[in-house]
């Protein structure tokens, strides 16, 4: 059971949300570990909203990640949740930070990829014109991010490079138990970068699952997404994308690094009997889909969910100021946890 908080918790407690009550809770309720989603749960869980999670909900307990949660007043946001005795610490993803993520769009960074020199970072790197306030906006994230460098004087991570640690154990786990298709299965592929995944990507994905039985996901490489995006696309790498991909109810199997040319031995090899692609009106006529267009295979589908990674870096330009000064809290926040960081067992 996940409890997701409303925006004006968020904003109260933490600043502007990226996306809204409904975006989150279509991208939540597309996660494949997840049962149900209880909504309008306050940030800071009183006495009271933990009585009515062990009793009405029947919660056994609350779990929160290694890295701390605050509330606006300082104070621990899971405070009565541990008197209650029904406080359970999982491990933090290693690696993982939405504050390494904002960084990246904010900084317009591109260290982050895995097959692409980066050059070095400076306000001249942005991608975007920027005004004058907005320039100065961004100038206190990179002043914020040199305050929280190490004692030890080494460049601290955010927004620099990756620290995900894709071991095997950890696709394994994303992947579940993976099933093979079936010879009679109808095999449906759907390609693209799938960056920054949200509710978008799970409705799209959801409807491509609905035209056959077993859906195959290819997943492009951080070179090919950038080369037809540009900029600092994609703010995820190929790993990062590769695990959002696999946590989604609806896929079935992923490639990872997939090729952006779809062959007839591809289809051939994989028995795909559909292919897929979300129509884009900025792309109406894209490459790669020839083969599966000519044998009659190629379908584009249409959604009502205006969500893409664009939309979303619009939001942070919106607000950048905001996201800046927020962003360079949690930079030092960020640096004190791992500076005071122990070893958590994986439950």
């Amino acid at each position: 059971v996940v409890g997701l908080i409303p925006d004006s918790e968020i904003r109260e407690h933490k600043g502007p949300p990226v996306m809204n009550d409904n975006e989150r809770y279509v991208a939540v309720a597309g996660v494949k570990w997840v049962d149900e989603v209880l909504t309008d749960v306050p940030y800071d869980l009183t006495p009271e909203f933990v009585q009515r999670l062990l009793e009405k909900e029947r919660i056994d307990f609350i779990v929160h990640g290694d890295d701390p949660c605050i509330s606006k007043d300082g104070r621990d946001a899971y405070e009565d949740v541990k008197k209650a005795g029904k406080f359970v610490t999982i491990k933090r993803t290693e690696g993982v930070s939405s504050t390494d993520i904002v960084g990246r769009m904010l900084l317009c960074t591109t260290t982050h990829h895995m097959d692409k020199v980066e050059r070095s970072t400076s306000l001249d790197d942005l991608s975007m014109e920027l005004s004058e306030h907005d320039a100065g906006a961004a100038q206190t994230v990179v002043e914020a991010e040199g305050s929280a460098k190490p004692k030890n004087g080494t460049e601290q991570p955010f927004t620099r490079v990756s620290n995900f640690l894709p071991t095997t154990r950890r696709l394994i786990q994303f992947a579940g138990e993976a099933r093979k298709p079936k010879p009679t299965d109808k095999v449906v592929y759907m390609d693209g970068s799938f960056d920054m995944f949200h509710c978008g990507h799970v409705e799209t994905l959801k409807a491509a699952k609905e035209m056959g039985d077993f859906l195959l996901v290819g997943i492009h490489d951080d070179a090919t997404v950038n080369a037809r995006l540009g900029h600092n696309f994609p703010i995820l790498n190929l790993h990062e994308r590769t695990l959002s991909v696999l946590s989604c109810r609806y896929v079935d199997e992923v490639i990872i690094g997939a090729p952006p040319v779809i062959t007839n031995d591809m289809i051939v090899s994989m028995n795909i009997s559909h292919v897929c692609r979300k129509a884009d009106p900025e792309d109406p006529e894209p490459t790669g889909y020839d083969v599966p267009k000519e044998m009659g295979i190629y379908h584009e589908l249409r959604s009502d969910v205006e969500v893409t990674v664009k939309t979303i870096l619009d939001r942070i330009v919106a607000n950048r100021e905001s996201f800046s000064k927020k962003h360079a809290r949690k930079v030092l926040q960020e640096q004190s946890y791992f500076e005071q960081k122990e070893y958590v067992e994986e439950l």
